[in-house]
């Protein structure tokens, strides 16, 4: 069995490469149950927190199959002993004889994974021509979406907004070394402070947060641009207000996770602001050629992804980690 830490990981996925292999595995298709929630009732006791269970499983099958899950424990009072709230392994096994293939940390899969299914989006449903990109949050998905979608597209300048400015300043400084390096360019990176003329600015809005309130206000959006929402993974959070999702055109990595656990995706149904049939596309539609994403030419439309996350995901993203990393050590 193969052991790849956070470092491993990081070190042997290509930005580019998990892309195509996204997109390739969403075109073909796995099994891929509804992730599982157990809760974990006051595990120090009465009066703690609850904790809770997450286990998201995927599969493909034949002689090139590969079974994986993804076990998840979130622990609210674990901050109160210095310890991070959230953990997480991948565990990838053989699908012809469920042998086990390799332990993964959970944490950088996750991250990169979740990069690069915006990155995906953005190639189906951002302008070609994309060169302002605005990050809304500053937390440790930031960086890795802001260096993907400047691999995807021609990003020149890069803005960041954060609740705390010298957070947004700190990351500005630090990418301002690191990303001209990663995608192999010059890139401006600044913090700013005016977050709607940010966004009115802005070729590509990415947010990852988790706020409970709009951030992206659909009177502050014009036509030509992308929004990608990342945050927001539960009903009861959004980043988004009624008015952006109501001009935009709407997609989704999975009809079946954004329609049921999207805040954005979910509030605004509920009130009637917008209906399911008005998300036109999931990540498996265009992949497969079912639905299109943005013309070529169209410097028109107003695009929106939303992302919960998906299981197909990490397996995909494990099974490269392993291929590279394999590789890597037969050289």
């Amino acid at each position: 069995m193969k052991v790849l830490s956070a470092a491993e990981i990081d070190a042997a996925l290509d930005d580019l490469a998990l892309i195509d292999r996204l997109d390739g595995l969403f075109r073909a298709g796995c099994e891929m149950p509804v992730r599982h929630h157990h809760p974990i009732r006051e595990p120090l006791g009465p009066g703690s927190a609850d904790a809770m269970l997450l286990l998201m499983p995927a599969w493909t099958t034949g002689a090139s199959g590969r079974v994986g899950v993804k076990v998840v424990t979130v622990f609210p009072d674990n901050g109160r002993r210095s310890l991070p709230s959230i953990y997480g392994q991948y565990l990838l096994l053989d699908g012809s004889t469920g042998a086990t293939l390799a332990l993964l940390d959970g944490t950088m899969l996750t991250k990169r994974r979740t990069a690069c299914a915006s990155g995906l989006a953005a190639r189906y449903l951002s302008r070609p021509d994309a060169a302002r990109l605005l990050m809304i949050g500053t937390g440790a998905l930031a960086p890795e979406l802001i260096r993907v979608h400047a691999k995807v597209r021609p990003i020149e300048d890069v803005a960041i907004w954060g609740r705390t400015a010298a957070q947004a300043e700190a990351l500005a400084a630090r990418l301002s070394v690191s990303l001209p390096a990663a995608i192999g360019r010059p890139v401006t990176v600044r913090a700013v402070g005016d977050r709607e003329a940010a966004v009115r600015d802005a070729d590509i809005i990415s947010c990852a947060t988790l706020s409970t309130a709009p951030l992206v206000e659909g009177g502050w959006l014009r036509e030509g641009q992308h929004i990608d929402l990342v945050g927001a993974f539960t009903p009861q959070m959004r980043e988004s207000d009624d008015r952006a999702v109501q001009r935009a055109r709407l997609y989704v990595d999975t009809r079946a996770g954004a329609l049921k656990e999207g805040g954005d995706i979910v509030q605004p149904i509920a009130s009637g602001a917008i209906r399911d049939a008005d998300v036109i596309a999931d990540l498996f539609d265009l992949a497969r050629g079912l639905q299109t994403g943005r013309a070529a030419g169209d410097t028109t439309s107003i695009t929106l992804f939303k992302s919960v996350g998906a299981a197909l995901e990490d397996l995909a993203a494990a099974e490269l980690a392993v291929e590279m990393a394999v590789e890597a050590t037969a050289r």
